[in-house]
């Protein structure tokens, strides 16, 4: 990490908006809190409800290229944030791992350093569909070498996330769903793929 000004751009559906959460953090909000870059990171979420990688694949670049910008003195960030609408959307595996490498390859031509954050468990669609799902967006991003946090596994039998989401709309969790993912992503690399010193709390 040098000291130029850090950019963050967070591409993804509702989850990256922290729908649901009462304190209004969400998981973005909350790992934010807990970058202590200096100067601050500017963390920019960029959501779009209920998308899915197709549409996600083609409006990242446009979205986040007035700003991330070309300044030198600026480091430039993406974080892709990936839920489970491509099952309710009927997009194919195959199409799903091909939308996210997509994206990482052109960020990886522009000399983007990317983070990807899985999707955590739904209840509306079935525990296999989704292990299945999560398991491919992981070999895609690490057949790139692109740091990837597995939501999924942790969470899906996680008591207080299931909780949380019996008490939304199945998808979204609460307060302390997002907590959960939260500690997860600083859990998972977040300070490393930053070159920031990990935080141990």
């Amino acid at each position: 990490m040098t000291d130029r000004a850090l950019r963050i751009c967070v591409v993804g559906d509702e989850l990256v908006a922290g729908y649901g959460d009462p304190k209004a953090l969400g998981w973005v909000g909350r790992v934010a809190a807990r970058t202590p870059a200096d100067p601050p990171a500017l963390v920019m979420p960029l959501a779009v409800p209920g998308e899915t990688t197709t549409a996600l694949s083609a409006r990242w670049e446009a979205e986040t290229a007035t700003r991330l910008g070309q300044d030198p003195a600026v480091e430039a960030r993406l974080v892709v944030g990936l839920s489970h609408a491509d099952l309710a959307g009927g997009i194919s595996l195959a199409r799903s791992r091909l939308n996210l490498a997509n994206v990482l390859d052109v960020a990886e031509q522009r000399r983007i350093h990317t983070f990807v954050v899985g999707p955590p468990p739904s209840t509306r669609e079935d525990d296999e569909r989704q292990a299945e799902l999560s398991a491919a967006f992981g070999d895609v991003a690490r057949r790139r070498q692109v740091p990837y946090v597995d939501t999924f596994t942790p969470l899906v039998h996680h008591e207080q996330w299931l909780t949380d989401l019996a008490g939304g709309d199945g998808r979204t969790p609460g307060q302390a769903g997002y907590g959960l993912m939260a500690w997860l992503v600083l859990h998972g690399g977040w300070h490393r793929w930053l070159g920031l010193p990990d935080d141990d709390a």
